[in-house]
């Protein structure tokens, strides 16, 4: 593929399936929604069908038949929708977006972010200003980092090239399928391709292709 395309989100994610699909449809790149989710979830909340979703709190809108756990904290705003189970002392920290049929577990924490329809994020995991396309899996421990430790804006690694996001959090675009081995971190604007498999314990940043498998090499460099 052409650096162009492997950001694309429509090589990236299949937008019907996700109740945010409005807002990739006017977007060059697809973290340039990230920022956007906040305003989008108060917009369509109220307009959400009363037969099957409950406000349970100002701004926390829950499909009546989504699964939640009594020890999950939920923070608005937030759109939880049918057959999605929130387990466990989940927390879901505000302007998330979970799909159809989406498992959230464990001690999995989530802020600012969108995960499309039957995404799991299951064990011990952490899901910040990020994007999950359809069917996504994250193993046990696997994390989303989505600040550099300098704290200055996050720049797209495509090819030899580098796209500045202007965002100073941006987590990951992870793929429809993909899957992301236990203990992985993927670093702050990491682009994972569709059907890629990525290795546990592993540490990625850049963009991967689909349909790949990536057995990350330990290295050490020295600081700049």
């Amino acid at each position: 593929m052409l650096p162009n395309e492997l950001i694309n989100f429509k090589n990236l994610l299949d937008i019907s399936q996700t109740l945010s699909s409005e807002l990739f449809l006017h977007t060059q790149f697809p973290w340039e929604v990230i920022p956007k989710i906040k305003e989008y979830i108060l917009k369509i909340g109220s307009q959400l069908p009363k037969n099957e979703y409950k406000e349970s709190k100002p701004g926390i809108w829950i499909a009546k038949n989504a699964e939640v756990f009594e020890s999950a904290y939920i923070s608005a705003p937030t759109i939880i929708q049918g057959g999605s189970q929130i387990r466990h002392c989940a927390f879901i920290r505000g302007s998330v977006i979970i799909g159809e049929n989406v498992v959230v577990g464990n001690s999995t924490e989530i802020k600012n972010s969108i995960l499309f329809n039957n995404v799991q994020v299951p064990h011990f995991n952490y899901i910040g200003d990020s994007i999950l396309g359809y069917k996504a899996h994250m193993g046990a421990g696997a994390i989303i980092s989505n600040v550099k430790s300098d704290k200055s804006n996050i720049q797209v690694k495509v090819k030899n090239a580098k796209i500045n996001t202007y965002l100073r959090k941006f987590g990951a675009i992870v793929g429809d399928y993909a899957e992301i081995g236990c203990n992985t971190v993927l670093n702050p604007g990491s682009i994972i391709g569709r059907n890629t498999t990525i290795y546990p314990n592993s540490m990625v940043r850049g963009t991967i292709e689909e349909n790949k498998i990536i057995k990350n090499p330990f290295e050490i460099v020295p600081k700049q």
